[in-house]
């Protein structure tokens, strides 16, 4: 279940996308899970016609996902369809301008083609073609259809945009595996129903990266032409026949899964550097450079042979022999496998919980001061309840100081405390334990989710203001943009909560 803030953030997103009356039903679904359209229709009290046509266009903007749900027994038994509001694609519209610079980093001649995809959520290839080519200035030579195709199959290769899924999956709960006394719905169910749904809807690999065909009159020239390179690869992705009228109709859109893991494995590296010794900063550029496979997203894998290659190109790095290198990685918690041992692997999983971590102390430290800190720490890294008095004698604490700190941290609901009954002979009837909550990233992220709503407040009161033509535009004009820099930085600890966990 999404958080109040987290509702209110996803809905000023769409907004200011799509207008107000979009973001009505998107709210409505958010609000209330999946439901049928004469239902969004009765909630809202708004024309039938209104309602689909809001609901096509976040369906175009992959922020709705259709599905079919039975309904009855037997002969009785129908078919109704459902929507269901994706919460993490609606988000993921905050941070487009970071997904743009994914690709300008790794392939720009492809950026005019993400970025025509990321305004206009899915299109077919000829829509893609028509677009590149209105968007090349006058009096420059226009892109061929063929170079346009091959920048194309080098992003669906490298799995920067994929097939969209199926349009109206078919959900079953009774296929599903569930105990036969009846459940109550839980947080996770709902949080499970939406997964179930994505998953059922997204197409097998084979046919979600599968390259376009292409044209049969240019096969004979195949060997010459570097599009070759990227036809060889789309046998690696099991690509099979498609017929070419059937191909012109299919739609495309981002992954929005690999510009996560790009952004995930960008934040590691770079929270990393500050800590990194002299001289290692090549080395822990190169490993993550070399890393050219993201089945795994929660670990990064490199080839010493890919890290030597990407760390010669470096200034000082060819001087460096294999055993320096292969020290400094162990030394950055890399490490090896039987398996493969020429193959170091990083876990990002581990450092993204370290970093989840230092967060949250950090916003205890600067809330409740050094001695929180260093007692919030303790809970969190012990992970079960503490006795007072352990806690004490390992802060080395004042006994005053740690019951005040105590009661601060849980009165703003950071840590949870017990009444446990002294055994007999002890001198005392009763002892308290403390314990990290369960919720306090829960209330973390929430926070962070209200501090971006109240950001892009900001930022649209500034811009009313500009179109109103105020005295001081220079100085509009920089605090807004002041602002979005604040926003564009907050939502890295925001998807460091949110996306990157997942």
């Amino acid at each position: 279940m999404v958080s109040q803030h987290g509702i209110l953030l996803a809905v000023g997103l769409i907004s200011d996308h799509f207008g107000p009356l979009v973001a009505k039903v998107c709210d409505c679904l958010l609000r209330h899970g999946a439901l049928q359209l004469p239902e969004i229709v009765r909630r809202l009290k708004l024309p039938r016609g209104q309602v689909k046509n809001s609901l096509l266009v976040l369906i175009q903007h992959n922020c709705v996902q259709a599905f079919s749900f039975p309904r009855g027994k037997g002969a009785d038994r129908k078919t109704m369809t459902l929507y269901l509001a994706i919460f993490d694609n609606v988000l993921h519209r905050l941070r487009f301008s970071k997904f743009l610079s994914v690709i300008r980093a790794d392939m720009p001649e492809s950026e005019v083609l993400v970025e025509g995809l990321l305004q206009n959520g899915r299109l077919t290839f000829n829509q893609l073609v028509e677009r590149t080519i209105s968007k090349v200035p006058e009096g420059t030579s226009k892109p061929e259809m063929e170079e346009i195709r091959l920048n194309f199959n080098k992003l669906v290769y490298a799995r920067y945009v994929e097939r969209c899924p199926k349009a109206e999956p078919y959900f079953d709960p009774e296929e599903e595996t569930a105990p036969a006394k009846k459940r109550v719905k839980t947080l996770e169910e709902v949080l499970s129903l939406e997964q179930k749904i994505v998953n059922m809807a997204t197409l097998s690999d084979p046919e979600r990266f599968s390259e376009i065909p292409y044209n049969m009159e240019d096969a004979s020239n195949a060997n010459d032409c570097p599009r070759n390179a990227v036809s060889g690869a789309k046998r690696k992705h099991g690509a099979f026949e498609v017929d070419e009228d059937a191909e012109s109709e299919v739609l495309w859109r981002i992954n929005f899964e690999k510009f996560r893991f790009c952004l995930k494995k960008k934040f590691c590296a770079d929270r990393k550097k500050p800590k990194l010794k002299v001289g290692t900063h090549p080395i822990w550029e190169s490993f993550f450079e070399a890393n050219l496979t993201d089945k795994d997203t929660d670990s990064v894998t490199s080839s010493i042979n890919g890290i030597l290659e990407r760390l010669g190109q470096k200034e000082g790095g060819a001087a460096m022999t294999l055993d320096q290198i292969t020290r400094v990685l162990e030394d950055l918690e890399c490490t090896t496998s039987a398996d493969d041992p020429e193959a170091f692997t990083f876990d990002l999983r581990k450092m993204v919980e370290e970093c989840r971590n230092e967060e949250i102390e950090s916003l205890v430290k600067k809330k409740y001061g050094q001695e929180a800190f260093t007692i919030f720490r303790l809970l969190v890294t012990q992970g079960c309840p503490v006795e007072t008095d352990q806690i004490i004698d390992t802060t080395i604490l004042d006994k005053q100081v740690v019951h005040s700190t105590l009661y601060k941290l849980w009165k703003d609901d950071y840590i949870d405390t017990e009444k446990i009954a002294s055994a007999p002979g002890t001198g005392y009837a009763q002892f308290f334990v403390w314990r990290a909550k369960n919720t306090f990233r829960e209330q973390f992220i929430d926070n962070l989710y209200h501090a971006a709503l109240n950001l892009r407040q900001m930022v649209n009161f500034i811009a009313e203001l500009l179109l109103e033509g105020s005295k001081d535009e220079t100085k509009l004009r920089n605090r807004k943009n002041i602002l979005i820099l604040a926003l564009t930085r907050h939502d890295d600890s925001l998807m460091l909560f949110h996306d990157f966990c997942k």
